[in-house]
C-alpha cells in the first residue's frame, strides 16, 4: 500500500466505515452488535467489535439449490490491536464452518518472511498470493463483491500527490503492506472443500476492494485523526442500527398488514356461530497468506 503505516490506520478505519454505509440496506448488510476496547496477553490493547453480516444476494447459486437465502448470515468477531489483528467468521447455518484471519501490518514492501511465525509443517502447508491493488484483473467475485472503478495507472491523489500507480510502484516511499493469514475449515462431507474455496475466494475479493478503496478513498480521509474516526463510528453505528431496525419494522408492517389480510378475507359468522367459535378452545481448513 502506497502509505505509511500510521496513513494505514486511519485509511483502514475510514474504508470499513464507508463501505458498511454503502453496502447495508434494509435487507442486508452489517449490525454492528458490540464495539468496544479489550486488552489480553496476546495481542495487548485494543478495540474489538461483534457484528452480523447478511448477504443473501452473494449467496452462490449452487449453494441456493440446498441452502436458503439467509444461509449466509454471518457472525464476525474482530481484535484490533493494530498492528496487529485476529478477525473470526463463523456461520450459524453451517456451524462447523471457521474462517480466521490473523493480519500483522508492517512498514514493508511484502518482503518480509514469516511473519505470523509458523512452524515448519504450517508453511509447507501455507499458499503465498501477493495481490497488487493496482491490477484490473476482475473474476466472479470481484463482481459480486462490487468494483472500485478507479484506474490507478492514471489516478493522482491532490491531496498527497501520490500516484499513478505504474508497474514497479511497491518500491515507493511511504510504503506498507498487510500480511493476512487466512484459516478455514468447513468440514462438511460432499460439499466442505467447495465452500472453502468459495469463501476463500469471497474474502479475496474483499480484500482487494477494501485496498483499493483506501488508496482510492485518500483524499477523503487524509489529515484525519483516530479520535475523528471514532466518533465518525458512533455516528455510523447509530445509522446503521437505524436501518436495521427499519427491517424489524417492515417486517412487523408485513406480519401485521399479512393479518389484518386474513381477517378481512374471513367468512362472515353468523351469531350462531359466532357463538361457536367464542365457546371453543383452539391451540395452535486449507491455509493462504495474502500480502497487500
Amino acid at each position: 500500500m502506497p502509505m505509511s503505516l500510521e496513513e494505514y490506520q486511519i485509511a483502514q478505519m475510514y474504508m470499513v466505515l464507508k463501505m458498511q454505509q454503502q453496502t447495508t440496506t434494509s435487507d442486508e448488510g452489517v449490525e454492528v452488535l458490540e464495539n468496544r476496547s479489550f486488552q489480553d496477553d496476546a495481542l495487548g490493547k485494543g478495540q474489538y467489535t461483534s457484528k452480523v453480516y447478511r448477504l443473501q444476494s452473494k449467496v452462490p447459486a449452487w449453494l441456493t439449490t440446498f441452502a436458503p437465502a439467509d444461509a449466509l448470515t454471518m457472525q464476525e468477531e474482530a481484535w484490533n490491536a493494530y498492528p496487529r489483528c485476529k478477525t473470526v467468521i463463523k456461520c450459524p447455518y453451517f456451524n462447523k464452518f471457521c474462517l480466521a484471519i490473523d493480519t500483522v501490518h508492517k512498514a514493508d514492501n511484502g518482503q518480509s518472511e514469516n511473519v505470523h511465525g509458523l512452524n515448519k509443517k504450517q508453511l509447507a502447508a501455507r499458499q503465498v498470493e501477493v495481490i497488487d491493488i493496482a491490477s484490473a484483473a476482475r473474476d466472479y467475485w470481484s463482481y459480486v463483491v462490487g468494483g472500485n472503478s478507479v484506474d490507478f495507472s492514471k489516478f493522482r491523489s491532490a491531496k498527497t500527490g501520490r500516484g499513478p500507480l505504474l508497474e514497479g510502484w511497491q518500491s515507493c516511499d511511504p510504503v506498507m503492506t498487510a500480511y493476512k493469514l487466512v484459516t478455514v475449515d468447513a468440514p462438511y462431507w460432499g460439499f466442505g472443500n467447495r465452500l472453502e474455496q468459495a469463501f476463500l475466494a469471497g474474502e479475496r475479493a474483499l480484500f482487494l476492494e477494501s485496498h483499493r478503496n483506501c488508496f482510492g478513498w485518500i483524499d477523503e480521509w487524509f489529515g484525519m485523526t483516530v479520535q475523528q474516526l471514532r466518533e465518525l463510528e458512533e455516528q455510523t453505528n447509530s445509522s446503521l442500527d437505524v436501518k436495521t431496525s427499519t427491517k424489524d419494522l417492515d417486517r412487523r408492517w408485513a406480519c401485521d398488514k399479512e393479518e389484518e389480510e386474513v381477517y378481512m378475507k374471513k367468512p362472515q359468522l353468523n351469531s350462531e356461530q359466532q357463538g361457536l367459535v367464542n365457546d371453543s378452545t383452539f391451540t395452535n481448513a486449507p491455509t493462504n497468506q495474502l500480502l497487500f
